[in-house]
C-alpha cells in the first residue's frame, strides 16, 4: 500500500489548475510551500502527481538521477492514453527527444545539438532577431490605429520565426509551422486533438524536409549551416542520427523553443506595464546606453513570473525522499518552477519584482542536465523584443483591465491568451 500525503493541521489544500488558479497561481503555491511543499494531487488529465514547491527540494528533483525523463518508468499507461508529456508524440513516432531519455542517450544527442546554442553561434543570430523585431513592430504600427495584440501580433510570430530560421525551415514554409504552433497553444487548455493533429504534420513535413536536405547536402559544412543540415551530418564517435531522432529534435526544439519565448515576452512585458516605476527605471538605463539593468531584469522576469510553470515530466525509478515525503517507484513527480522561484527561504521579498536583483539564480529554465538547451536564444530574444518595444514605443500602455486578461489553462507553461496594448503611432520613417 502506497504512502499517502498526511492530513494538515490547516485546512484544505487550495484548489490547483482551475481559472482562477491560472490568473494568479502563487497565492496557492505559498500555501503549499508552508504546508504542503510535497503534495500529491490528481490533475486535471486524471493523473496522481507529486508537486513540488520549495526552492531546494526543487534543485535536488531537478538533478536526481533517480528521477527520470523517460515515461516507459511511469507505473500506469497514461503516455500511451495522451495523459502526459506532448500530446501526439508517440503517434507521430517523436518520443525520442530529450525531455524524454536519460543518460547515455540524453548526453550524446544533447552534445550534438549543443554546438547550435553556443554563445557565439547565438550572438551571430542577433542581427537576424533585431531584423525580425523591427519588422514586425513596423507591421503592427503601420496601420496607425496606435494598437495591437502583442501576443498574437508580436511574441508569438517573433519566436517561430527565429526557430524556423535556425533549424533552416525554408522561408516559404515558415507560415505553415506558425499555423501549426498556434494550435499547440490555443488549445493548451482545450482538447488535446487539435495538438496532436498539428504534431503529425509538422512530423510528416520534418520526415520530408530532412529527406529534401539530406538529397543536396554539401560534402562539406558551409558556414552557418543550419541546424536540420547539421543534425543530419551529425556523428557521435561514428553512430549517426537515426532519422527518426532527427525528426525528433527538430521537433522539440521546435515545441520548447517557440512557446516558452512567448511567454517570456508575454508575461514580461505585461509585469512592466503593471510595474510602471519599474519599467521607467528601465527605459532610463536603456536611453542612457546601460544594458545592464536589461540583463538582470530579464532574470528577474524570469523568476517573477517566468514562461515555464511546472517543469517536465519526471518519474521515480525507486524509492526516493523529497522534502521528508517518500516518492514510491513509478510516481510521476513535477517541480512547480513558478513555486520555488517565489520562495522566501531563498529570495528576499520574492512578491516583488526588482528588475536590478542579484544573487538570482532562478529556475525558470531549469537545472542539471536538463537545463535548458535553448536559453541562450531565448534571453536573447527577450532582451532583444523588450528593449526594443520600449525604445520604439515608449508609451505603451495596458488597453484592458488586468482582471480582464485571460491565461492559457496548461499544465507546463504560464502564459497570456492576449495582451491588448495601446500606443502613440510612431511618426512616418520613425525606426
Amino acid at each position: 500500500m502506497r504512502d499517502q500525503p498526511p492530513p494538515t493541521p490547516h485546512g484544505p489544500a487550495p484548489d490547483l489548475f482551475t481559472w482562477e488558479f491560472a490568473a494568479n497561481p502563487y497565492p496557492a503555491y505559498a500555501w503549499l510551500r508552508e504546508h504542503a511543499p510535497v503534495h500529491k494531487t490528481k490533475l486535471p488529465s486524471g493523473v496522481d502527481a507529486w508537486l513540488v514547491t520549495r526552492y531546494a527540494d526543487a534543485r535536488q528533483t531537478l538533478a536526481d538521477n533517480r528521477l527520470s525523463k523517460n515515461p516507459a518508468h511511469h507505473d500506469e499507461p497514461a503516455h500511451a492514453k495522451g495523459k502526459t508529456g506532448i500530446p501526439g508524440e508517440r503517434q507521430a513516432d517523436l518520443m525520442t527527444h530529450l525531455l524524454n531519455i536519460d543518460p547515455p542517450d540524453h548526453t550524446r544527442l544533447r552534445r550534438l545539438v549543443s554546438k547550435a546554442f553556443t554563445p557565439r553561434r547565438v550572438a551571430e543570430f542577433a542581427p537576424r532577431v533585431q531584423e525580425l523585431t523591427d519588422d514586425l513592430i513596423d507591421r503592427f504600427t503601420a496601420s496607425g490605429s496606435g494598437t495591437a495584440d502583442l501576443i498574437h501580433e508580436f511574441a508569438f510570430p517573433l519566436p517561430i520565426y527565429a526557430i524556423c530560421d535556425l533549424l533552416g525551415v525554408p522561408r516559404e514554409d515558415q507560415d505553415d509551422f506558425r499555423d501549426w504552433a498556434g494550435m499547440m497553444i490555443r488549445h493548451g487548455g482545450g482538447p488535446r486533438g487539435g495538438v496532436a493533429r498539428s504534431v503529425k504534420k509538422m512530423r510528416g513535413y520534418l520526415a520530408e524536409l530532412i529527406h529534401r536536405k539530406r538529397e543536396a547536402l554539401p560534402a562539406e559544412p558551409v558556414p552557418g549551416e543550419d541546424l536540420i543540415s547539421g543534425l543530419i551530418r551529425a556523428s557521435d564517435h561514428g553512430e549517426h542520427l537515426t532519422e527518426n531522432e532527427a525528426a525528433a529534435m527538430a521537433f522539440i526544439l521546435l515545441f520548447a523553443g517557440f512557446e516558452t519565448t512567448v511567454n517570456l515576452i508575454g508575461n514580461g512585458t505585461y509585469a512592466l506595464l503593471t510595474h510602471p516605476e519599474q519599467r521607467e527605471r528601465l527605459q532610463r538605463a536603456l536611453a542612457e546606453g546601460d544594458r545592464g539593468l536589461l540583463e538582470t531584469g530579464v532574470e528577474e522576469l524570469l523568476r517573477y513570473d517566468g514562461p515555464v510553470e511546472l517543469a517536465t515530466w519526471r518519474f521515480a525509478t525507486e524509492p526516493v525522499v523529497i522534502g521528508g515525503q517518500r516518492i514510491e517507484t513509478g510516481d510521476p513527480v513535477l517541480v512547480v518552477l513558478a513555486a520555488a522561484d517565489r520562495d522566501p527561504e531563498r529570495f528576499a521579498d520574492p512578491d516583488t519584482l526588482d528588475l536590478g536583483r542579484r544573487d538570482n539564480q532562478h529556475l525558470g529554465y531549469g537545472h542539471g542536465i536538463h537545463y535548458c538547451l535553448g536559453a541562450p536564444l531565448a534571453r536573447l530574444e527577450g532582451q532583444t523584443a523588450l528593449a526594443t518595444l520600449l525604445t520604439r514605443l515608449p508609451d505603451l500602455r495596458l488597453a484592458a483591465d488586468p482582471a480582464e486578461l485571460r491565461w492559457r489553462g496548461g499544465l507546463i507553461m504560464r502564459g497570456l491568451r492576449t495582451l491588448p496594448v495601446e500606443f502613440s503611432p510612431p511618426c512616418s520613417g520613425q525606426t
